[in-house]
């Protein structure tokens, strides 16, 4: 089935990095935001690496990124997909991310997941003019996975890159 992305880039002038996912999952859209689906640690993990009580859900989260300079947006402005396997994935349209790195200070794009990361850096990268940098997925399907160890640390590049200055 195809579909295109339902709502624009979360970003303001002081963002300093982009996260960015493959497409947002079916309890995503149905909730009307980024990292929506409940058993999604995203929004925990975020939190923990930068040194923050997780933001309540919905409009909490918005502000919790922009105040954090925090960008997030999708690799993908339309794909078929089914349901929410990025193994689906067939047909995907990439987003443009260069205007919004122009009005931002982003100096870093991290993505959430090898299918964003590989998306990213087939469709994305060139235009963007800077590769993905990879993250372990927070959906529940990679459960496995976040108890490894390792997964926090990488995640600690995040809190790295908002130290850093461009």
């Amino acid at each position: 089935m195809r579909l295109i992305h339902p709502w624009p880039p979360l970003f303001d002038a002081r963002s300093k990095i982009l996260i960015l996912g493959t497409f947002p999952s079916p309890k995503s859209r149905q909730m009307g935001f980024p990292y929506g689906h409940p058993q999604n640690i995203f929004w925990e993990t975020l939190a923990e690496v930068i040194g923050q009580p997780p933001p309540a859900r919905e409009a909490a989260v918005r502000r919790f990124a922009l105040d954090n300079r925090i960008a997030l947006w999708d690799v993908l402005h339309a794909c078929d997909i089914d349901g929410a396997s990025d193994a689906s994935i067939k047909n995907p349209e990439g987003n443009l991310f260069a205007p919004i790195l122009a009005q931002s200070r982003i100096s870093a794009i991290f993505t959430t997941g090898k299918a964003a990361t590989n998306l990213f850096n087939k469709l994305c990268a060139a235009e963007a003019g800077m590769a993905a940098i990879y993250l372990p997925s927070t959906s529940p399907a990679n459960r496995a996975a976040q108890v490894k160890a390792g997964f926090i640390e990488q995640w600690q590049l995040v809190a790295e890159a908002l130290e850093n200055e461009r």
